[in-house]
């Protein structure tokens, strides 16, 4: 309990420790200094005050995309490490490169600790440039730099540690211990509003893979878990000011699409052919129910993967029935009166009857939204009671088939 409580102390300070030290380098080398960790996620940046910084060539594509999406792409990481920067022990010249959009040259500083490199100070090459002497001093600050990150990954770990373990504890004094164990952990940040998300599948089965939880809106902790057979998904848990307000949990999940994104080297992709999806629980106040917002979360991840009008981001309480569907236990999922309606032979007698049941059986409007005749519709609608030995005149045959429609998707 006591490692937690200091997990929790380490963890808030280490934003302005960081800004603090990228000012120090700044200043000691006289030009702007960018500090991103080894995943090229931008941490904190020094905005010294010089004439370069009014030099419109000094905020050249590469720089600019960082310093406003705090990120760089996986071209212009591979084209500076490229130049041995994952290997060096000792500041790297690098040339500027139009093509890169790199219009000025960069020196970068590894930042290591015990030999693993954990990030990049960058610097912007002048004339003159700084000295040896400069820069042996600057490589100091990145040593204590890369101490602070490994101070950080090991308090990350441990939050994520104790995420998971609340997430996937059995109910009862397991799962109890397991909360006493993370509100320990988030000190008073646990106290307050709080929600998750659940991004779904998660491109990469390996945990270094997350993103850092700072670099999510209003992220307290993270960590992956499994995802059906063989996948993972990702759990964020986020801090708000109200349980009211949705807006900055939006952003926050849609941050966390762009990581997925990222870590999968294509474009994330809503509707029918979704690949990753992002689902939202009701807020709660403390951790006490935390087990119970994360089943909403990833339900209605689920949902936005089966449903493309609910979007990449899905709200819990937006998603309607989905909310049951989704408790009904894998063997629901077809129920044998429409297995035959749900072959790839009668797929549009299938999407027939789910239309005509979403427009409450109205003939107009589901003709309409089909584009056929109403005729047509009343011919495919026979069919279909002829597939199921269903009555669509008797309210509960239309219960059943219109869940075991949507139960389907899923």
């Amino acid at each position: 309990m006591r490692e937690n409580a200091r997990v929790a102390a380490d963890f808030k300070a280490f934003k302005g420790d960081y800004q603090e030290l990228v000012d120090e380098i700044s200043e000691l080398l006289g030009v702007p200094a960018t500090l991103e960790n080894r995943d090229f996620e931008l941490i904190a940046f020094g905005a010294y005050d010089s004439d370069d910084e009014l030099d419109p060539s000094a905020l050249d594509p590469v720089r600019t995309r960082s310093i406003l999406t705090r990120r760089s792409t996986a071209t212009v990481r591979a084209w500076f490490e490229g130049f041995g920067i994952t290997r060096a022990t000792g500041p790297v010249r690098i040339p500027p490169s139009t093509e890169a959009g790199v219009y000025r040259g960069r020196i970068c500083l590894p930042v290591r600790h015990r030999g693993v490199v954990l990030g990049y100070v960058w610097l912007l090459e002048g004339d003159p440039g700084p000295t040896d002497t400069q820069l042996a001093a600057a490589m100091e600050v990145a040593g204590r730099i890369g101490a602070l990150l490994a101070d950080e990954a090991e308090a990350g770990a441990g939050l994520s540690r104790e995420l998971r373990a609340v997430l996937t504890a059995e109910r009862g004094w397991q799962r109890d211990m397991a909360v006493a164990e993370l509100r320990t952990a988030l000190g008073p940040r646990a106290d307050g509003p709080l929600t998750l998300v659940c991004v779904a599948p998660w491109p990469s089965a390996d945990p270094d893979d997350a993103p850092a939880a700072r670099t999510i809106p209003h992220a307290a902790a993270l960590c992956t878990l499994p995802w059906g057979a063989s996948g993972q998904s990702l759990a964020v848990l986020l801090r708000l000011r109200t349980t009211e307000v949705s807006t900055p949990v939006q952003a926050a999940a849609a941050r966390l699409l762009k990581e997925a994104e990222g870590a999968r080297g294509a474009g994330v992709r809503a509707a029918a052919g979704a690949v990753c999806a992002a689902g939202i629980g009701d807020p709660r106040v403390g951790l006490a129910d935390l087990w119970t917002v994360w089943q909403e979360a990833s339900a209605a991840a689920r949902a936005a993967l089966a449903e493309p009008r609910f979007g990449p981001v899905a709200e819990w309480a937006r998603i309607g029935p989905y909310r049951l569907l989704t408790a009904l236990p894998p063997q629901a999922a077809h129920d044998s009166v429409v297995g035959a309606l749900l072959s790839p032979a009668h797929r549009e007698l299938a999407r027939t009857a789910e239309v005509y049941l979403d427009c409450a059986g109205q003939a107009g409007r589901a003709a309409a939204a089909l584009g056929i005749h109403r005729q047509t519709l009343y011919y495919r609608l026979s069919r279909v009671e002829q597939l199921t030995g269903l009555d669509l005149d008797d309210g509960e045959d239309r219960l059943l088939l219109h869940m075991a429609l949507k139960r389907a998707r899923l």
